[in-house]
């Protein structure tokens, strides 16, 4: 199929579909006009792409377990090197959760700060005094 076709079935751009193949992700063989040709497992492989790429894997991590057997009936990977990819993913993403937590108690504290009445600011001046 071309590239049109494969990008129809897919819905993924044909700029998309492209990139795949120069990162080695896709393949297809060339024709005599010089147009891409794509094996119909092709609408498969990305669909298993586009289901590491939501898993948050980047496109240099997909390369290496994208020949990974995959089970299609629930899209799980069969062999050892995806499943370490997943837990190197996991403890990324724990770590960022962990960063946003503290960014979050840091300005969950500077808005309770900024927004809490200041019943010193006027001690030491005329207005903070009883008269």
């Amino acid at each position: 199929m071309n590239i049109s076709k494969l990008s129809g079935q897919t819905g993924i751009s044909v700029r998309s579909l492209r990139y795949y193949e120069v990162k080695g992700l896709l393949q297809s063989e060339r024709l005599e006009n010089g147009y891409r040709n794509f094996h119909e497992s092709a609408v498969e492989r990305v669909k298993v792409i586009q289901l590491y790429l939501g898993l948050g894997l980047s496109n240099n991590e997909i390369a290496q377990i994208i020949n990974c057997p995959v089970s299609i009936s629930d899209q799980q990977p069969l062999c050892k090197k995806a499943i370490n990819a997943y837990k190197t993913k996991l403890e990324e993403v724990e770590k960022q959760i962990e960063i946003l937590q503290i960014l979050r108690l840091q300005l969950q504290q500077r808005i309770f700060n900024f927004e809490k009445p200041n019943l010193n600011l006027f001690e030491g001046t005329e207005m903070g005094h009883d008269y």
